[in-house]
């Protein structure tokens, strides 16, 4: 048995370097990409190289073989990488990939060494590797979403301001994206690049509607189709629009401090039953084995855990309002 840890580590560092080396044995088109842009480069000069800066800057996904890799072994890595998108940040499938399998390989190996089973701690192992950078993405998302949400409004104004002195729509976006800081101004700044490279503004701002997927959003981008097919006053409309948004967010706060104390209390009901489990398996491991060895403790603990996932969701069916 005490030949057993040493042999899994050695397994873990096997597979580590076996799937860097497949990641960098992937064959990729970089080589051929740079001798395009290059050819082409020599033949439209400096347009060109306007035109891919441009591209740099609006363009969040880069094709290297490490994503390449892991994007054969995750399950719908597009939809991965529309996540990883609406985050803000520069993370990569990549790097979302070995996140994964590095907390995998971690915390399988810590459950080992504290005389977890071997499917046990492959499996808690699996469930942290794959729970905890879905989750650590998913806050990332709904706080960039929120801070999106919370200054729209005022990037309307702006707009509704900029149309009655006369600008034109494409130009307004221009104007809010270098004026409003935060998420808000980095999407208008991408539409705006959109449009300079010769996206028309219909599909500039249905494409960010897409990877942001708020509704606030979407509401703004079918203002702004519905405007440009049937006309009428723009400015008025995008104004309505900000106070219904504007009282929207209200109403999103107060139902949110209403639930504040039932959520809260879920919560803390929820987890004691994990933590003081952890806690006492950290303490006397060989007591806590007894639930994965006695059947009755086994259909107990189970029977426990589907009656809490049935309470957890009645509880969050409860508070979950549609506005």
């Amino acid at each position: 048995m005490e030949i057993l840890p040493l042999l899994l580590v050695m397994t873990g560092a096997c597979v580590v370097l076996g799937m860097l080396v497949f990641a960098f044995a992937v064959p990729s088109g970089g080589r051929v990409k740079s001798r395009r842009i290059a050819s082409l480069r020599e033949r439209h000069g400096d347009a060109m190289v306007v035109a891919e800066a441009q591209l740099r800057r609006i363009s969040n996904t880069r094709d290297t073989k490490m994503d390449v890799a892991f994007g054969r072994i995750l399950p719908n890595p597009a939809l991965l990488a529309k996540r990883l998108a609406m985050t803000g940040k520069t993370w990569t499938v990549g790097q979302y990939g070995m996140a994964t399998a590095g907390l995998t390989l971690v915390v399988a190996l810590l459950m080992l060494l504290k005389g977890m089973p071997i499917a046990l701690a492959v499996l808690f192992g699996l469930f942290v590797g794959i729970g905890l950078p879905h989750l650590v993405v998913g806050k990332t998302i709904q706080r960039r979403i929120g801070k999106f949400t919370a200054k729209f409004p005022d990037a309307i104004d702006l707009l509704v301001r900029g149309l009655r002195s006369g600008l034109p729509i494409s130009e307004t976006i221009g104007v809010v994206g270098q004026e409003v800081d935060g998420p808000v101004g980095e999407e208008f700044r991408s539409v705006s690049d959109k449009m300079k490279i010769g996206r028309t503004m219909d599909a500039a701002l249905q494409e960010t509607a897409d990877r942001l997927g708020t509704p606030e959003f979407q509401f703004f981008v079918i203002t702004i189709a519905i405007q440009r097919e049937t006309g009428g006053n723009l400015a008025e409309t995008l104004a309505n629009l900000a106070h219904v948004l504007r009282m929207r967010g209200q109403m999103k706060l107060k139902i949110k401090a209403m639930s504040s104390e039932s959520k809260a209390s879920a919560y803390i009901i929820g987890a004691l039953p994990f933590i003081v489990f952890g806690l006492i398996w950290f303490i006397n491991g060989k007591y806590m084995q007894n639930f994965f060895i006695d059947e009755r403790l086994m259909v107990i603990g189970m029977g426990g855990m589907v009656w809490m996932a049935i309470g957890a969701f009645i509880m969050a069916k409860m508070i979950n309002f549609e506005i």
